[in-house]
């Protein structure tokens, strides 16, 4: 089958490439600009583009499919020239349903921790050699590739993503999964820039639990209120399973969950994370594998990658990082490290840097998500906000947003990262959170001060 990608440099439409290459199929691209690790990784296997830019040339009617990525314009000549053929355009997500749809589908969806849940989902799976398709949204430990796609394995799980699916298709990912199984961890307003209103975005999760299909089932977090009205609500035939977070204590900064044989000391932290561990484990058992079998697995789960990533520690202070930077993500990160080291002082450091995060009528929902914080830092660059076409985001409106008296703001990378550098780390936990780097700090640097 031959396949070309326009906007073929991306993280989700590069490991597509790469498990479509792996499966034997002829794959091309295109791109404007690829950066590492898809660059190197797609030059691996023979796929980087010779020359970066639009090549309508390269669209011909030998072609069999084209899958188009969010990158790409509705103008883009390729995309053109592929319509004036006829040929037939995918999205990333209808390309996957196309792959998967003689499978048995498990999707995991949700507003925060769809790629924790999987990650773990994943994890076990191969802890106990059971190989099954995925598609994950982040690069774990143990796996070479973040898409994996074969003829014969019995399951696929799929990280159900809400955001839309290309330029030409404005559809939400998830709606095209069609699952037999599935998984609704969290619902909190996001993307505000696709999904104008909460009501808006809470329609889509409603559409997602209607699309599962027939005598299929969902797993759902009935601890979040808005999850359980969406599904219970639902009239879509299907099994309704809910869980919730789990029997655990902490002991001297270690986490130890309740189990049947007593308790156990796991890797991960955090309520939030114990709560996507429970909701992981139903999905395993509806993959075959049993709740013994699972706990020996997880307990050996350390987490997604740049999920409360530990990235320093001495006897007496520890740094991580995370990805966080949605309102409800912040609090759960922020309140997951201070409860782990109740006794140590933590300083949370948060860069806004989304388009929702940076738009001043979304910044009320950060209401007491950095509380947890005994120092609590936001950083944001002016300059983003003005390649966003945004309002300018004022301090006085962040301060207010957060309803903090003391929070200290930083719009200068070089001001923000002499602040982080000057501290005495003795005792206290620091807490990066953001989808950015904080203007270019230096990971290797932050880790020196430990």
């Amino acid at each position: 089958m031959n396949v070309h990608f326009i906007a073929i440099g991306g993280a989700a439409m590069h490991n597509l490439a790469l498990a479509l290459h792996n499966k034997g199929y002829n794959v091309t691209g295109s791109d404007d600009t690829i950066f590492d690790p898809s660059k190197s990784r797609l030059e691996s296997k023979g796929l980087l583009p010779e020359v970066f830019g639009w090549l309508p040339e390269k669209i011909t009617t030998q072609l069999d499919a084209i899958v188009l990525g969010m990158h790409a314009k509705e103008d883009n000549p390729e995309l053109l020239e592929a319509q004036e053929l006829g040929l037939k355009i995918y999205s990333y997500p209808e390309f996957l349903y196309e792959q998967s749809k003689h499978k048995t589908r498990v999707v995991i969806s949700g507003s925060h921790g769809k790629t924790t849940i999987t990650s773990m989902i994943l994890h076990v799976m191969q802890y106990h050699d059971r190989d099954v398709d995925f598609m994950v949204g982040a690069q774990l430990e143990g796996f070479d590739v973040m898409v994996k796609l074969t003829e014969d394995n019995d399951f696929i799980v799929l990280e159900g993503d809400e955001y839309l699916c290309s330029p030409i298709d404005r559809r939400p990912k998830f709606h095209l999964y069609k699952p037999n199984i599935a998984l609704l961890s969290g619902i909190a307003w996001d993307h505000i820039n696709v999904f104008p209103t909460y009501e808006n975005y809470v329609e889509q999760f409603k559409i997602f639990v209607d699309s599962i299909v027939l005598g299929g089932s969902i797993n759902y977090n009935e601890e979040d209120e808005e999850v359980k009205r969406v599904v219970e609500a639902s009239e879509n035939q299907i099994r309704k399973i809910p869980y919730q977070t789990p029997e655990y204590i902490v002991e001297d900064g270690d986490t130890l969950l309740e189990t049947p044989e007593g308790p156990m000391p796991i890797e991960v932290f955090g309520a939030h994370n114990l709560n996507n561990l429970a909701g992981a484990k139903w999905i395993c058992q509806h993959m075959g594998i049993d709740e013994d079998d699972f706990y020996e697995a997880i307990s050996t789960f350390k987490g997604a990658s740049k999920r409360l990533e530990k990235i320093a520690e001495t006897a007496t202070s520890v740094a991580y990082k995370d990805f966080a930077h949605s309102p409800s993500k912040v609090k759960a990160t922020t309140n997951a490290v201070k409860n782990q080291y109740k006794e140590r002082n933590l300083v949370a450091c948060l860069e806004l840097h989304t388009y929702s995060s940076l738009n001043a009528e979304f910044l009320k929902e950060y209401k007491g998500a950095l509380d947890a914080a005994d120092v609590a830092v936001v950083f944001y660059s002016p300059h983003a906000v003005q390649i966003k076409k945004l309002e300018e985001v004022t301090h006085q409106q962040i301060a207010l947003a957060f309803e903090r008296d003391d929070l200290i703001i930083y719009t200068n990378p070089e001001d923000f990262k002499d602040y982080l550098f000057s501290q005495n780390y003795s005792n206290k936990s620091l807490l990066l959170m953001s989808s950015g780097n904080y203007g270019g700090l230096d990971f290797d640097e932050v880790r020196a001060l430990f």
